[in-house]
């Protein structure tokens, strides 16, 4: 793929949705984190919901080590694995404040380290919290970009991830990050995506291939 394939790409989707931004409500890293954690296999609306009384009653790692597992099972069981996930939680807390004094790690080595945390939350909270340039890959992410072309089907997400870092400016790929979630998930979607009124039909393989049948 050509820079100025790639300009078009990232330039028509900021179009598209200039205030695309986290859509994950929180007030600090450690909210972040633990949102971020919850949303696996969950939507974002879901997750919000659950975390609006969450936040209220746990406000720190301690917070969260102070019930048992049961009890913080049954505030997040809307959640899907909530039981893993309230797990990790606590987990995670005690490693917060064992290893790193109470705060949630700046630097996306350490966050690696804390349970439940892989790439994707890793990067999420470098960036968000942090302002660390980082591409976090997750469905929409993935879906838009190999529909694109910008990346092949057989890319793994670790490859994803890699391929998207080379095409897009370094500091263009937080917002990228965004972009693509919001384009993935309200317009490129999974099911039904909207390509009879897609700018970027004629560049998308897949595009193509859903009008030709439909045609």
């Amino acid at each position: 793929m050509t820079k100025k394939q790639v300009r078009l790409i990232l330039d028509t989707i900021a179009e598209m949705f200039p205030d695309a931004h986290c859509e994950l409500d929180h007030d600090n890293p450690f909210e972040l984190t633990i949102a971020v954690l919850l949303s696996a296999q969950c939507t974002d609306e879901t997750v919000n919901k659950v975390t609006k009384d969450l936040f209220q009653k746990y406000r720190t790692p301690d917070d969260y080590l102070a019930v048992s597992q049961e009890e913080l099972e049954q505030d997040i069981r809307r959640i899907g694995l909530f039981r893993n996930k309230a797990r990790n939680i606590q987990a995670l807390c005690r490693m917060i404040i064992e290893d790193f004094e109470g705060s949630v790690p700046e630097r996306y080595e350490d966050l690696i380290k804390l349970p439940g945390v892989g790439r994707k939350t890793a990067n999420v909270v470098v960036s968000n919290a942090f302002g660390v340039p980082a591409i976090a890959v997750d469905t929409h992410v993935e879906r838009v970009s190999k529909r694109l072309g910008m990346t092949r089907w057989k890319d793994s997400v670790l490859e994803v991830e890699k391929q998207l870092m080379k095409l897009v400016p370094q500091d263009e790929w937080t917002i990228t990050h965004h972009r693509f979630i919001f384009f993935g998930r309200y317009h490129c979607k999974a099911q039904n995506p909207q390509c009879e009124i897609c700018p970027l039909l004629d560049g998308c393989r897949e595009g193509k291939k859903r009008m030709n049948k439909k045609g």
